[in-house]
Parts: C-alpha cells; sequence; structure tokens
C-alpha cells in the first residue's frame, strides 16, 4: 500500500462508495492509522463540503480516485468488502459487498466503524410534537475506531470465508448461497409445478443489482415493452410481495439490502418548485443508474436516482411508501428470526421520522390520515382525496408494527405513548363509522340530518339520498365491509379491496367485522373476482361520475385499470387474510382461478371488463408484483404456519385504552362508551 488511507489490495474494477447531501448533517469517515482526533475532525469539515456538491449514492467504476478520508483505489486492487458486523453502526460503507473478477481475489474487513452520516449516537433525544424532534449527537466528540484488517487473501485459493456476505452474480441473485441472513430455518426445498419455475426464473430476471448486490426488483420486465416509462424502476409497494417470496424461500439478503438502501434514500433533499416535505418521507421508487464519472468517457459509477413524487403524474407525494417499508421491516424480522436490524439506530431513527410525519399535529378532528388523491396504490385521481381506508389500514399496520419494534427508553417514551393513543382512537374511528351492513345501511337511510348537539347520532351530516341504488339491491343479508372513504357530508360506498384486506390482516375491524368482510366476498364472488381475482374497486364509475371524478381520464375509463380492474397481486394480500380467519379454501380457489391464466397471458399488470376476461388494454405484460404476489400466495397456502408471522390478532389492551379526557358523568360523555359496552 501506497498511502495510509488506502484500503485493498490486487486488481478491483468496481469499488463502492455512498455520497449522501444533507443540510443538517455531519459525515464522518474513517480514521486513519495514526491519526489524531483533531485531524479527523478537520478533515470531516472540509469533506462535508465536498461531499454536499454530490447528492447521489455511487458505485465507482475503472480506476476509482476518492478524496479525502475515502479510499484511494490502486490499479492493481482487486476487491474489498466492508463487513456485516458493521451495520450496528455504520451507513456510509453499508452492504457486505464481494465481487468475483477472475480466479483470484481479495478480500478485506473492517468491523465496526463508526461512520454513519445521521444516525452515528445512540442518544436519541425524542419530542413527538416538534417540527424537527430527532437530536442526535455524539458524546465525548468523534469515536472513530482504526482500521483493522481481519484477513486477505491473494492467491488463487480461497480463505475461510465470513458469514455475512452474500455471493452475487452480475445478472442474478445466487439462491444456492444466501449467508448472514440470520435465518432460523434452511431455506425452505418443495416441488414446485412448472408454472411455479416459470415464474420463480421471471422474478429473479427482474432483480436489480446495486455495486454487487441486489436491491429490489424492477416493477415490469417485458422484454418487448420499448417504452418502460417508469416500471423500470424500483417501486417500495410493488416490492413488498417480491420481498415476501424472497424471504419465504429462505432469501433475505436482497431484502436486507433494499431497507437499508431505501432508508439512506430518506435522508435525501426532496423539492418541487422551492418547497420540500417534511422529513420521514420516503420514495416511491428509484432507478440504479450507470453514469459517466465527473464527465470522463472511460470511467462509469452506478448511482441511486430516487423520486419521491417530484416526477409522478400529478407530481403526488407517495404516503404509503413509508407505511409498507415499516410493514416490511416487521415481516422481515419475524421470517428470519433476525431483530437485530430493526434494532439499528439508524433504522430507529427512520421509523420515528416516518411516525413524526404521520402524527404531526394538523386541523383534523379525527384520527384518521388526510392525504391527496394519488397518494397510494391508486396514484391517479379515482376521488379518494380525504381520508382513504387504503391509507388508514395500512396506517394502522404501520403503527401496530412500529408498537412493536420501537425501542422503549427515556427518550421515545413519549412516541410510543402518542402510537398507543393514535391506534386506540384509529381503530374505534374505522370500526364505528366505516362499517356498513344491511342494518347500517338501514339506519343511514333513517338518519336525521342538521343535528347540532354532542350526542348526534349522524355526526358527519350524511344524507340518506346519498346511499347510491346498486348498493341498495347489493349488499346481501349476510356479511359487510368497510366504505372507502368518510367526509363531512360524503361517504364513499365504493368496496375498495386492499383496505378492506388489510383492515382483516391488521385486525383493525372487530373479528365479526372480518368475518363479514370474507363473507361478502364471497358471496358477491361474481362481482369482485369472475374471471380474474380480484377487482380493486367496486363498482366502476361510469358516466358523469366517470368524467367529474376523474377528469375524463383515458386510463381509468369504467371497468379498466383503476376504475373496477381487476389485480392480480391482490391475491397474496387475499390469501393472508383467507388464512387469518380461517379460510383457506377460498383463498385456493382464488389461486387455481390466477393460475389457469396468468402464464398463458403473460403476467399482465392488469384486467378489464366487468368480469375481468380481457387483459388491460395498457397493461404491461410480465410484471413483477403479479408474479410474485402468485407465488407468495402459493407459499402461504403451503406453509400457512409463516402466514401467521405476518398479521395481527386483536389487542385486548388497545381498547381499554382512551386518551379524550372526557369523564364519565360529566356533561360531555365519550362517544366510546356506548360502542364498547
Amino acid at each position: 500500500m501506497k498511502s495510509s488511507t488506502c484500503i485493498g489490495i490486487s486488481s478491483m474494477k468496481p469499488c463502492c462508495i455512498f455520497l449522501v447531501s444533507y443540510r443538517s448533517s455531519s459525515i464522518f469517515g474513517f480514521s486513519p492509522p495514526k491519526m489524531s482526533r483533531s485531524g479527523i475532525r478537520n478533515l470531516s469539515k472540509s469533506l462535508s463540503k465536498a461531499v454536499d456538491r454530490r447528492r447521489l449514492h455511487s458505485c465507482k467504476h475503472n480506476k476509482p480516485q476518492i478524496v479525502g478520508y475515502k479510499c484511494v483505489a490502486d490499479p492493481n486492487w482487486r476487491a474489498f468488502s466492508v463487513s456485516d458486523s458493521s451495520w450496528g453502526q455504520s451507513r456510509v460503507f453499508s452492504d457486505s459487498f464481494r465481487v468475483d473478477k477472475g480466479r483470484s481475489r481479495g478480500v478485506l474487513v473492517i468491523p465496526r466503524v463508526a461512520s454513519d452520516f445521521r444516525s452515528h449516537s445512540t442518544s436519541v433525544e425524542h419530542h413527538v410534537n416538534e417540527k424537527n424532534f430527532e437530536r442526535i449527537y455524539i458524546q465525548g466528540g468523534l469515536n472513530v475506531k482504526p482500521l483493522v484488517i481481519e484477513r486477505i487473501e491473494t492467491g488463487d485459493g480461497l480463505v475461510k470465508e465470513d458469514n455475512t456476505g452474500i455471493n452475487v452474480s452480475e445478472s442474478d441473485v445466487n439462491t444456492n448461497n444466501v449467508e448472514g441472513s440470520n435465518l432460523t430455518e434452511p431455506r425452505i426445498e418443495r416441488e414446485v409445478s412448472e408454472i411455479e419455475k416459470e415464474a420463480w426464473n421471471i422474478l429473479r430476471g427482474a432483480v436489480v443489482s446495486y455495486c454487487g448486490n441486489p436491491v429490489g426488483t424492477v416493477a415490469a420486465n417485458d422484454p418487448a415493452d420499448k417504452q418502460p416509462l417508469n416500471y423500470d424502476q424500483i417501486f417500495i409497494r410493488d416490492f413488498v410481495p417480491s420481498a415476501l417470496a424472497f424471504l419465504l424461500n429462505g432469501e433475505a439478503e436482497i431484502v436486507k439490502n433494499f431497507l437499508l438502501h431505501t432508508l439512506q434514500l430518506q435522508s435525501w433533499e426532496k423539492t418541487v418548485d422551492c418547497y420540500s416535505p417534511g422529513q420521514g418521507l420516503m420514495p416511491a421508487s428509484f432507478k440504479v443508474r450507470t453514469v459517466p464519472r465527473d464527465g470522463s468517457p472511460e470511467a462509469f459509477e452506478e448511482v441511486l436516482d430516487p423520486d419521491f413524487g417530484e416526477s409522478a403524474i400529478g407530481r403526488v407525494a407517495p404516503v404509503d411508501s413509508g407505511l409498507w417499508w415499516i410493514i416490511l421491516l416487521r415481516a422481515y424480522g419475524k421470517i428470519t428470526g433476525d431483530y437485530s436490524l430493526q434494532d439499528r439506530v439508524d433504522v430507529q431513527t427512520g421509523i420515528r421520522l416516518i411516525l413524526n410525519l404521520c402524527l404531526t399535529d394538523g386541523f383534523d378532528m379525527f384520527p384518521s390520515l388526510l392525504v391527496t388523491d394519488g397518494s397510494c396504490m391508486i396514484d391517479r385521481r379515482m376521488g379518494i382525496h380525504g381520508h382513504p381506508l387504503e391509507i388508514q389500514a395500512l396506517f394502522y399496520s404501520a403503527l401496530r408494527c412500529s408498537r412493536e419494534m420501537l425501542t422503549v427508553n427515556d427518550a421515545t417514551k413519549n412516541l410510543v405513548a402518542a402510537v398507543n393513543n393514535r391506534l386506540s382512537a384509529l381503530s374505534f374511528h374505522i370500526r364505528e363509522y366505516y362499517w356498513v351492513d344491511i342494518k347500517k345501511i338501514n339506519e343511514i337511510y333513517r338518519y336525521n340530518t342538521e343535528e347540532y348537539s354532542t350526542d348526534a347520532i349522524n355526526k358527519f351530516n350524511i344524507y340518506p339520498d346519498q346511499i347510491p341504488s346498486w348498493l341498495v339491491d347489493w349488499i346481501p343479508d349476510e356479511g359487510g365491509y368497510f366504505i372507502g372513504n368518510l367526509q363531512p357530508a360524503h361517504m364513499d360506498f365504493r368496496f375498495f379491496t386492499l383496505g378492506n384486506l388489510w383492515a382483516i390482516v391488521s385486525s383493525l375491524g372487530t373479528p365479526k367485522q372480518n368475518k363479514d368482510v370474507l363473507d361478502l366476498i364471497e358471496a358477491k364472488w361474481d362481482d369482485l373476482v369472475a374471471n380474474m381475482p380480484l377487482k380493486i374497486i367496486y363498482p366502476a364509475l361510469e358516466s358523469d361520475e366517470w368524467r367529474i371524478i376523474t377528469g375524463s381520464d383515458p386510463k381509468n375509463t369504467p371497468w379498466s385499470y383503476h376504475n373496477g380492474g381487476s389485480w392480480p397481486t391482490l391475491l397474496w394480500q387475499f390469501t393472508l387474510a383467507c388464512i387469518k380467519m380461517g379460510k383457506p379454501e377460498l383463498a385456493q380457489r382464488a389461486v387455481a382461478l390466477a393460475e389457469e391464466r396468468l402464464a398463458v397471458d403473460q403476467w399482465p399488470e392488469y384486467y378489464d371488463t366487468r368480469s375481468g376476461r380481457f387483459i388491460g388494454k395498457q397493461s404491461r405484460l410480465y410484471q413483477t408484483w403479479t408474479v410474485a404476489g402468485f407465488l407468495t400466495s402459493k407459499m402461504l397456502l403451503q406453509n400457512p404456519e409463516k402466514a401467521s408471522l405476518l398479521f395481527w390478532e386483536e389487542d385486548y389492551e388497545l381498547l381499554e385504552t382512551c386518551v379524550c379526557g372526557l369523564s364519565k358523568n360529566g356533561r360531555r360523555k365519550c362517544s366510546r362508551l356506548g360502542p364498547r359496552s
């Protein structure tokens, strides 16, 4: 080695680094041997100015030159690796990285380097109602351990392998060697059908690598698609079924990489027309791009390019992304048994930032989350602005996940209390005001209006004439569902499948309500499933309603896309709900129906027409979450005990919690006392 700041040996072309811009952050690097603390602090200050010019994580190729504390690569280097043992403290060099080039390779392990740009301390002060409620600081100054080389390999042979890496080929995931995933069980070996084999090949072909490690799957991988738009990106919500398929198959590393890379993207600056949303917003998607490095035509680098909504149709922030991220983080721990990821300081901080964004005080009188149209899976104008059921169900699920994963101490006790309070209030609100069945609809039909009283029955001033004519004959005698939206003088009576399924999975509904939702789906099978599971919304908006509510959207025509289209990706969530409620045969019926067509139709994104007979007119083929949803459903049905790790039972402690402060005998009584009793 020619320099004290060099890391590595022999020849290496790829070298992974992270360059992050964050105005309020300090970026600390590796401590070179024999350097004083004052020297390190001066070096950190000079580097923060240089790094602030870049907004990209990058993976260098071809003679990388990294200035300052970053490694300077010699042309004769071969490889370097950052040990997974540094996960707990480091996020500048974050992934276990191993690249095979030729027969001989070198491996360098650097353990426990405290170099996190945002979460480099174990001390976090929390104030839930403050705008900047995270105060992360270093106790006793910078405490960076010197580099320690645990092993170096230079010959053709291999030294003893570390158990913290994952071997990844340049084009695919190595499914035979997943190390360091802390699995409680070995990878499941089972016989699969030809359709499942095809599905796995498609799913693996959709895997995207960054710096030699798998980080996610593209939304669609149709080789005939000449204009992929943003379907060649990795979406947080789209990756969830892919992640579950990999986890259930014993392949955890890609999920861990995804969670940590998206967490790093969370801290980036997001600006649209000179305005920035609050801290904690997760991107809707990101893409791995290869770009020339510093204008050089010979050197290239891989960069992560996220979209926080500034490029999306309508420029809507993805409210559900952070909620899905928290849900997936819990699933990772439950399935693998590796809870160390949840306990990391940076991961705990990421959870709190998302919660702070959701729990911020506003003008709302109710505990449901207020969002704009297009902020979730239904990402176009469909009349869901306000308090849509899908967001409330995911919000409730994320709160329950956070309640399990948050480290409780003096710094977090206020946040934990706020989570408990919101869970209690939200569950009551949805169960009491969103639920409809034949009895409730008859009650609404007889509502008095213009009630001015704290004891009013018609609290939202709903006019009986709002009850649509289709609902009167459609609602069965047995069963019910949660309506799609609730606002003053407005109830959206459409059936939103995703929100109702997650109400079951998370126990947002009562046990009876959850059972009634599945009873309704079974009773209305020809409407909600028909030839392809499952309708995203029922019924479709037509005629004047379609023109007024969607703005005459040519993609959301009646019974197409989000407006009554059939989405096979909903299959895994339906399967999870059925297993929880003891009706796996209902899920098997839906899976068998999908299995007959999906492979033949080349795995479409969605289906059109009232009965789902036609492939969607603008449907992408080889849609990844269609494939992953099918595989996840099959594995859940074959291993129902795994499904129990992904859903929640009723939490009776939440039912006893009420924070409204109203006495039982005072002039104003708590509205929960009657329904709860």
